[in-house]
């Protein structure tokens, strides 16, 4: 299992300055985070950045398609869990309502 952090421009240890962060794998789009979920499968924990460039898929495509791909074919693990450290608040309640609803109702 692995710790995923998406932000276009931060690192770990920049907003987890407490955290243990050498193990987390570092993803600056929603694409290099699809590469290493094709490659790894699904991380334990993500920290989702909302906006990451303009023009860009932002986290909230990647916690839908997160959820998108948990409905067709499973395997979100059951003890899943996610952060927000976006700056955008309205980017990361979205992240969050999405998530909370999501796992809440999959039991």
């Amino acid at each position: 299992m692995y710790r995923l952090f998406l932000d276009d421009e931060r690192d770990p240890a920049r907003v987890y300055p407490r955290e243990h962060v050498g193990d987390w794998i570092v993803c600056r789009s929603v694409a290099e985070a699809l590469d290493v979920f094709s490659d790894l499968g699904w991380p334990e924990w993500i920290s989702f950045d909302h906006d990451l460039g303009n023009d860009q898929p932002t986290g909230m495509d990647l916690a839908k398609w997160l959820v998108n791909r948990d409905i067709e074919v499973g395997g979100m693990p059951a003890d899943f869990t996610y952060e927000v450290h976006s700056a955008n608040p309205v980017g990361a309640a979205n992240i969050r309502g999405l998530l909370d609803g999501y796992l809440r109702t999959r039991g």
